[in-house]
């Protein structure tokens, strides 16, 4: 008993006991380990299968229904300006109907006058002096007016 006690307390010993322990605890962890893996049934990789390939199979309708539905709303916001057009335009024939409304557009739109009374028609000088110069754009050559173009750009950006 006394060998037994002696070699109970050696270092050889003591270390294979410590190397023992310690291929019981990483035996242990690798069984925890395979535990945690074989969760994944074949079962559960089938129903992830068949709900990916469900979400594949109805992306594309999805997104014809959801694309035609924006064209419904975009041809019914259509259909209501039209509808405001046609009353518009309703409203504007109603009034051609009446006689003194068309005596007014004729008489501000074509500058007409009753028989007796005096037309004048007043002239804004800022516009006569724009014709006046579109007129005189008008007898030279295109090139000039290009010319002239540049120039005036050139000498707004100074």
């Amino acid at each position: 008993m006394a060998v037994k006690d002696r070699d109970r307390f050696s270092t050889a010993t003591r270390l294979r006991l410590l190397g023992e322990q310690t291929a019981a605890r990483v035996y242990r962890s690798q069984t925890k380990r395979q535990a945690r893996r074989s969760r994944l049934t074949g079962r559960a990789a089938l129903l992830a299968l068949v709900l990916c390939s469900m979400i594949v199979a109805l992306a594309y309708p999805m997104r014809q229904y959801v694309s035609q539905r924006a064209e419904i709303a975009d041809q019914q916001r259509q259909q209501e300006r039209a509808r405001g057009r046609v009353e518009q335009l309703r409203d504007l024939k109603a009034r051609w109907q009446d006689d003194a409304y068309a005596e007014q557009q004729i008489r501000r739109r074509l500058h007409y006058v009753m028989p007796g009374e005096t037309g004048y028609v007043v002239i804004d000088p800022g516009a006569a002096k724009q014709s006046r110069a579109d007129l005189g754009a008008a007898h030279r050559p295109w090139y000039a007016n290009v010319w002239d173009g540049v120039d005036k750009s050139d000498a707004s950006d100074q």
